[in-house]
Protein backbone atom coordinates (compact mmCIF):
# COMPACT_ATOMS: atom_id res chain seq x y z
CA UNK A 1 0.00 0.00 0.00
CA UNK A 2 1.60 3.41 -0.87
CA UNK A 3 1.77 6.50 0.92
CA UNK A 4 -0.74 8.21 -1.07
CA UNK A 5 -3.56 5.41 -1.09
CA UNK A 6 -3.05 5.36 2.63
CA UNK A 7 -3.86 8.53 2.92
CA UNK A 8 -7.10 8.77 1.25
CA UNK A 9 -8.24 5.64 3.31
CA UNK A 10 -7.01 7.47 6.65
CA UNK A 11 -9.11 10.45 5.90
CA UNK A 12 -12.24 8.34 4.90
CA UNK A 13 -12.34 6.71 8.24
CA UNK A 14 -11.41 9.98 9.82
CA UNK A 15 -14.15 11.66 8.32
CA UNK A 16 -16.74 9.04 8.85
CA UNK A 17 -16.22 9.63 12.58
CA UNK A 18 -16.92 13.09 12.33
CA UNK A 19 -13.40 14.54 12.31
CA UNK A 20 -14.26 16.57 9.84
CA UNK A 21 -17.77 17.60 10.64
CA UNK A 22 -17.00 21.48 11.08
CA UNK A 23 -16.83 24.51 8.53
CA UNK A 24 -13.60 24.26 7.89
CA UNK A 25 -14.41 20.63 5.49
CA UNK A 26 -17.59 21.88 4.41
CA UNK A 27 -15.73 21.92 1.28
CA UNK A 28 -14.53 18.33 1.12
CA UNK A 29 -16.56 15.64 -0.90
CA UNK A 30 -15.64 13.13 -3.11
CA UNK A 31 -11.94 13.47 -3.44
CA UNK A 32 -11.06 14.15 0.19
CA UNK A 33 -7.40 14.73 -0.45
CA UNK A 34 -5.55 17.01 -3.24
CA UNK A 35 -1.78 17.60 -3.49
CA UNK A 36 -1.16 21.12 -3.48
CA UNK A 37 2.55 22.97 -3.94
CA UNK A 38 4.15 23.72 -0.87
CA UNK A 39 3.89 27.45 -1.69
CA UNK A 40 0.40 27.32 -1.66
CA UNK A 41 0.52 27.41 2.14
CA UNK A 42 -0.60 31.11 3.15
CA UNK A 43 1.91 32.81 5.67
CA UNK A 44 5.06 30.86 4.83
CA UNK A 45 7.56 31.69 2.12
CA UNK A 46 11.10 29.14 1.30
CA UNK A 47 14.24 30.34 0.61
CA UNK A 48 17.47 28.61 -0.26
CA UNK A 49 21.37 29.05 -0.16
CA UNK A 50 24.11 26.76 -1.01
CA UNK A 51 28.06 26.43 -1.28
CA UNK A 52 28.34 24.00 -4.20
CA UNK A 53 32.04 23.69 -3.71
CA UNK A 54 31.21 22.92 0.04
CA UNK A 55 28.76 20.97 -0.53
CA UNK A 56 26.45 22.52 2.34
CA UNK A 57 23.54 25.07 2.17
CA UNK A 58 20.75 26.47 4.24
CA UNK A 59 16.94 26.33 3.83
CA UNK A 60 14.62 29.15 5.64
CA UNK A 61 10.75 28.99 6.42
CA UNK A 62 9.75 32.78 6.97
CA UNK A 63 6.54 33.55 8.59
CA UNK A 64 6.18 37.32 7.86
CA UNK A 65 3.37 37.76 9.91
CA UNK A 66 4.74 34.88 13.05
CA UNK A 67 3.57 31.72 13.60
CA UNK A 68 3.08 29.58 16.81
CA UNK A 69 5.12 26.47 16.75
CA UNK A 70 6.02 23.37 18.55
CA UNK A 71 9.15 20.72 18.57
CA UNK A 72 9.95 17.48 18.99
CA UNK A 73 13.45 16.36 19.58
CA UNK A 74 13.61 12.63 19.27
CA UNK A 75 17.43 11.97 18.58
CA UNK A 76 20.31 12.02 20.82
CA UNK A 77 22.46 14.54 19.28
CA UNK A 78 20.69 17.73 17.57
CA UNK A 79 22.62 21.40 16.78
CA UNK A 80 19.83 23.33 17.55
CA UNK A 81 19.07 27.35 18.60
CA UNK A 82 16.49 28.72 20.82
CA UNK A 83 14.53 25.43 20.88
CA UNK A 84 13.72 26.32 24.46
CA UNK A 85 11.18 29.08 23.61
CA UNK A 86 8.66 26.58 21.83
CA UNK A 87 8.32 25.18 25.25
CA UNK A 88 4.64 25.29 25.89
CA UNK A 89 5.35 26.20 29.36
CA UNK A 90 7.26 29.42 28.03
CA UNK A 91 5.37 32.72 26.64
CA UNK A 92 3.72 32.49 23.51
CA UNK A 93 5.67 34.81 21.26
CA UNK A 94 5.59 32.87 18.13
CA UNK A 95 8.51 32.58 15.76
CA UNK A 96 9.56 34.13 13.00
CA UNK A 97 11.37 31.83 10.86
CA UNK A 98 12.57 27.71 10.88
CA UNK A 99 16.57 27.32 9.86
CA UNK A 100 17.14 23.98 8.40
CA UNK A 101 20.58 24.17 7.67
CA UNK A 102 24.00 21.93 7.38
CA UNK A 103 27.12 22.18 8.93
CA UNK A 104 26.58 20.85 12.32
CA UNK A 105 26.69 23.16 15.42
CA UNK A 106 28.63 25.84 13.19
CA UNK A 107 25.63 26.22 10.72
CA UNK A 108 23.84 27.59 13.41
CA UNK A 109 26.08 31.26 12.33
CA UNK A 110 23.27 30.94 9.79
CA UNK A 111 20.78 32.37 12.06
CA UNK A 112 22.42 35.97 12.42
CA UNK A 113 21.94 36.27 9.00
CA UNK A 114 18.24 35.46 8.84
CA UNK A 115 17.57 37.78 11.75
CA UNK A 116 19.26 40.97 9.90
CA UNK A 117 17.49 39.89 7.01
CA UNK A 118 14.30 40.04 8.77
CA UNK A 119 14.90 43.04 10.39
CA UNK A 120 15.32 44.93 6.97
CA UNK A 121 11.91 43.80 6.34
CA UNK A 122 10.37 45.09 9.68
CA UNK A 123 9.81 41.38 10.52
CA UNK A 124 9.96 40.69 14.37
CA UNK A 125 8.80 40.80 18.35
CA UNK A 126 8.19 44.52 18.11
CA UNK A 127 9.97 45.79 21.77
CA UNK A 128 10.57 49.17 22.76
CA UNK A 129 14.08 49.53 20.92
CA UNK A 130 13.41 47.94 17.47
CA UNK A 131 11.99 44.35 16.19
CA UNK A 132 13.25 41.24 17.31
CA UNK A 133 12.91 38.40 14.72
CA UNK A 134 12.34 35.19 17.37
CA UNK A 135 14.37 32.15 14.73
CA UNK A 136 14.35 28.81 15.61
CA UNK A 137 17.08 26.68 14.00
CA UNK A 138 18.35 22.46 13.42
CA UNK A 139 21.71 21.35 11.16
CA UNK A 140 22.70 17.96 10.31
CA UNK A 141 26.02 16.87 10.20
CA UNK A 142 27.51 17.04 6.43
CA UNK A 143 31.30 17.88 7.20
CA UNK A 144 32.36 14.45 5.91
CA UNK A 145 30.97 15.72 2.36
CA UNK A 146 32.16 18.46 -0.17
CA UNK A 147 34.10 20.43 2.30
CA UNK A 148 34.72 20.13 6.54
CA UNK A 149 36.18 23.83 6.11
CA UNK A 150 33.24 25.43 4.34
CA UNK A 151 29.92 25.55 6.44
CA UNK A 152 26.64 27.53 6.10
CA UNK A 153 27.52 31.21 8.14
CA UNK A 154 26.00 34.84 8.54
CA UNK A 155 25.73 35.41 4.66
CA UNK A 156 24.44 32.37 3.59
CA UNK A 157 21.61 32.44 6.10
CA UNK A 158 21.50 36.27 5.06
CA UNK A 159 20.80 35.12 1.22
CA UNK A 160 18.44 32.34 1.98
CA UNK A 161 15.67 34.80 3.41
CA UNK A 162 16.41 37.43 0.75
CA UNK A 163 15.24 34.45 -1.27
CA UNK A 164 12.69 33.21 0.78
CA UNK A 165 11.10 37.10 0.68
CA UNK A 166 11.33 36.98 -3.22
CA UNK A 167 8.85 33.90 -3.00
CA UNK A 168 11.43 31.37 -4.30
CA UNK A 169 9.89 28.51 -5.00
CA UNK A 170 10.54 25.06 -3.03
CA UNK A 171 12.67 22.64 -4.20
CA UNK A 172 13.77 19.21 -3.95
CA UNK A 173 16.79 17.04 -3.63
CA UNK A 174 20.15 18.52 -2.93
CA UNK A 175 19.57 22.31 -2.47
CA UNK A 176 19.94 24.25 0.19
CA UNK A 177 20.10 22.39 3.67
CA UNK A 178 19.70 19.34 1.69
CA UNK A 179 22.90 20.03 0.02
CA UNK A 180 25.35 17.89 1.87
CA UNK A 181 22.61 15.67 2.72
CA UNK A 182 23.42 11.40 2.70
CA UNK A 183 22.33 8.39 4.15
CA UNK A 184 23.10 4.64 5.16
CA UNK A 185 26.31 5.63 6.77
CA UNK A 186 27.01 2.72 9.86
CA UNK A 187 30.03 1.86 7.63
CA UNK A 188 31.23 5.44 6.52
CA UNK A 189 30.81 7.70 3.69
CA UNK A 190 32.28 5.15 0.94
CA UNK A 191 29.29 2.96 1.35
CA UNK A 192 26.60 5.18 2.02
CA UNK A 193 24.10 7.20 -0.34
CA UNK A 194 23.52 10.80 -1.44
CA UNK A 195 20.17 12.42 -0.04
CA UNK A 196 18.79 15.64 0.22
CA UNK A 197 15.04 17.87 1.37
CA UNK A 198 11.97 17.30 0.32
CA UNK A 199 8.87 18.39 0.19
CA UNK A 200 4.83 17.46 0.05
CA UNK A 201 1.87 19.27 0.69
CA UNK A 202 -1.99 18.41 1.00
CA UNK A 203 -5.28 20.12 1.06
CA UNK A 204 -8.25 18.57 2.32
CA UNK A 205 -11.22 20.93 2.07
CA UNK A 206 -9.78 24.40 3.60
CA UNK A 207 -6.96 22.67 5.64
CA UNK A 208 -3.74 22.93 4.03
CA UNK A 209 -0.44 21.11 5.48
CA UNK A 210 2.43 20.97 3.86
CA UNK A 211 5.91 18.81 5.14
CA UNK A 212 9.62 19.69 4.76
CA UNK A 213 12.41 17.30 5.61
CA UNK A 214 16.26 16.95 5.53
CA UNK A 215 17.07 13.66 5.54
CA UNK A 216 20.63 12.94 6.81
CA UNK A 217 19.96 9.16 8.59
CA UNK A 218 22.41 6.98 9.94
CA UNK A 219 19.92 4.82 8.01
CA UNK A 220 18.02 3.12 5.31
CA UNK A 221 15.05 4.77 3.95
CA UNK A 222 12.08 2.38 2.53
CA UNK A 223 9.09 3.24 0.52
CA UNK A 224 6.32 1.36 1.42
CA UNK A 225 8.58 -1.49 2.65
CA UNK A 226 11.14 -1.51 -0.27
CA UNK A 227 14.36 -0.09 0.56
CA UNK A 228 15.09 2.93 -1.57
CA UNK A 229 18.45 4.28 -0.21
CA UNK A 230 20.86 3.42 2.44
CA UNK A 231 24.03 1.00 3.24
CA UNK A 232 25.80 -0.21 0.15
CA UNK A 233 27.43 -3.73 0.20
CA UNK A 234 31.87 -2.42 -0.06
CA UNK A 235 31.99 -2.37 -3.48
CA UNK A 236 28.64 -0.66 -4.20
CA UNK A 237 27.01 -3.25 -6.25
CA UNK A 238 23.96 -3.83 -4.44
CA UNK A 239 22.17 -2.85 -0.98
CA UNK A 240 23.17 -3.95 2.78
CA UNK A 241 20.83 -3.53 5.55
CA UNK A 242 21.93 -1.38 7.98
CA UNK A 243 20.04 -2.92 10.93
CA UNK A 244 21.49 -6.44 10.31
CA UNK A 245 24.84 -4.56 10.13
CA UNK A 246 23.69 -2.81 13.68
CA UNK A 247 23.25 -6.17 15.23
CA UNK A 248 26.40 -7.64 14.11
CA UNK A 249 28.25 -4.80 15.91
CA UNK A 250 30.54 -4.95 18.49
CA UNK A 251 31.39 -0.83 18.76
CA UNK A 252 29.85 1.79 16.26
CA UNK A 253 32.86 3.01 13.90
CA UNK A 254 34.27 6.68 14.42
CA UNK A 255 32.53 7.71 11.22
CA UNK A 256 29.07 6.92 12.11
CA UNK A 257 29.52 8.41 15.89
CA UNK A 258 27.34 11.55 16.30
CA UNK A 259 27.01 12.45 12.82
CA UNK A 260 23.25 11.84 11.54
CA UNK A 261 19.97 14.23 11.35
CA UNK A 262 16.72 13.98 9.88
CA UNK A 263 15.09 17.43 10.63
CA UNK A 264 11.83 18.73 9.07
CA UNK A 265 9.19 20.72 9.61
CA UNK A 266 5.13 20.81 9.56
CA UNK A 267 3.32 23.85 8.47
CA UNK A 268 -0.50 24.26 8.59
CA UNK A 269 -3.20 27.11 8.10
CA UNK A 270 -4.91 25.22 10.91
CA UNK A 271 -4.75 27.09 14.59
CA UNK A 272 -3.33 25.39 16.82
CA UNK A 273 -1.20 26.54 20.41
CA UNK A 274 1.91 25.07 21.32
CA UNK A 275 0.90 22.46 23.14
CA UNK A 276 -1.06 21.11 20.23
CA UNK A 277 1.42 21.69 17.58
CA UNK A 278 4.23 20.08 20.34
CA UNK A 279 1.61 17.29 20.06
CA UNK A 280 1.07 17.08 16.12
CA UNK A 281 5.13 17.22 15.78
CA UNK A 282 5.84 14.06 17.70
CA UNK A 283 3.22 12.45 15.77
CA UNK A 284 4.79 13.32 12.85
CA UNK A 285 7.67 11.51 14.02
CA UNK A 286 6.07 8.15 13.16
CA UNK A 287 7.03 9.03 9.84
CA UNK A 288 10.52 8.61 10.80
CA UNK A 289 9.89 5.35 12.48
CA UNK A 290 7.88 3.92 8.82
CA UNK A 291 10.59 5.33 6.50
CA UNK A 292 13.78 5.18 8.08
CA UNK A 293 15.71 2.47 9.79
CA UNK A 294 17.46 2.48 12.57
CA UNK A 295 15.74 5.81 13.26
CA UNK A 296 16.44 7.77 16.43
CA UNK A 297 19.15 6.49 17.94
CA UNK A 298 21.61 8.28 19.56
CA UNK A 299 23.90 8.83 16.38
CA UNK A 300 21.22 11.07 15.28
CA UNK A 301 19.79 14.42 16.27
CA UNK A 302 16.46 13.88 14.89
CA UNK A 303 13.51 16.89 15.21
CA UNK A 304 10.57 17.82 14.10
CA UNK A 305 9.36 21.35 14.07
CA UNK A 306 5.16 21.85 13.72
CA UNK A 307 3.81 25.64 12.63
CA UNK A 308 0.99 27.19 12.61
CA UNK A 309 0.47 30.41 10.64
CA UNK A 310 -3.27 30.54 9.95
CA UNK A 311 -6.85 30.62 11.39
CA UNK A 312 -8.48 27.80 10.34
CA UNK A 313 -10.43 26.98 13.98
CA UNK A 314 -12.07 23.59 13.19
CA UNK A 315 -9.14 21.38 12.15
CA UNK A 316 -8.83 18.70 15.01
CA UNK A 317 -5.86 18.16 16.28
CA UNK A 318 -5.86 14.58 16.11
CA UNK A 319 -6.63 14.05 12.69
CA UNK A 320 -3.88 16.68 11.62
CA UNK A 321 -1.23 14.99 13.75
CA UNK A 322 -2.32 11.64 11.65
CA UNK A 323 -1.70 13.18 8.45
CA UNK A 324 1.15 15.28 9.54
CA UNK A 325 3.06 11.72 9.78
CA UNK A 326 1.42 10.58 6.03
CA UNK A 327 2.80 13.35 4.53
CA UNK A 328 6.17 13.24 6.45
CA UNK A 329 6.14 10.35 5.10
CA UNK A 330 6.12 11.20 1.50
CA UNK A 331 8.53 14.48 1.77
CA UNK A 332 11.65 11.61 3.17
CA UNK A 333 10.78 9.64 -0.21
CA UNK A 334 10.88 12.51 -1.79
CA UNK A 335 13.87 13.84 -0.73
CA UNK A 336 15.67 10.61 -1.40
CA UNK A 337 14.56 10.18 -4.50
CA UNK A 338 15.36 13.36 -5.75
CA UNK A 339 18.48 13.60 -4.78
CA UNK A 340 20.06 10.42 -6.97
CA UNK A 341 23.61 11.41 -8.82
CA UNK A 342 26.11 9.10 -10.09
CA UNK A 343 28.77 6.59 -7.63
CA UNK A 344 31.13 8.79 -9.58
CA UNK A 345 30.25 12.05 -8.34
CA UNK A 346 28.78 10.68 -4.97
CA UNK A 347 31.98 9.23 -4.32
CA UNK A 348 34.41 12.42 -5.41
CA UNK A 349 33.15 14.39 -2.99
CA UNK A 350 33.32 11.98 -0.04
CA UNK A 351 36.27 12.83 2.51
CA UNK A 352 38.47 10.28 4.28
CA UNK A 353 37.66 10.70 8.58
CA UNK A 354 40.18 12.21 10.51
CA UNK A 355 41.35 10.07 12.76
CA UNK A 356 41.20 11.70 16.02
CA UNK A 357 41.45 9.19 19.68
CA UNK A 358 39.83 11.49 21.61
CA UNK A 359 36.18 10.66 19.14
Amino acid sequence: MNVKKNLYQLLTVLCAVAALSGPAFAEASESLLKEIPFSDIDGVRVGNAQNEKGKTGVTVLVFPKGAKAGVDISGGGPASRETPILDPTKENLGIHAIVLAGGSAYGLDAAGGVMQSLESHDIGFPTSYGRVPLVVQSDIYDLGYGSSSIRPDYKMGFKATENAMRKSLPTNGSVGAGTGATVGKLRGMKCAQKSGIGYYAVKIGNLKLGAVVVVNALGDIYDDGKKIAGLMNEDRTDFSDSVEELYHMKQASESSLRTNTTIGAIVTNGNFDKAELTRIAAQATNAYARAIRPVGTLADGDTVYAASCGNLTAADVNMVGTLAAEVMEKAIINAVSSANISDEEYLANCLAPIKNKNI
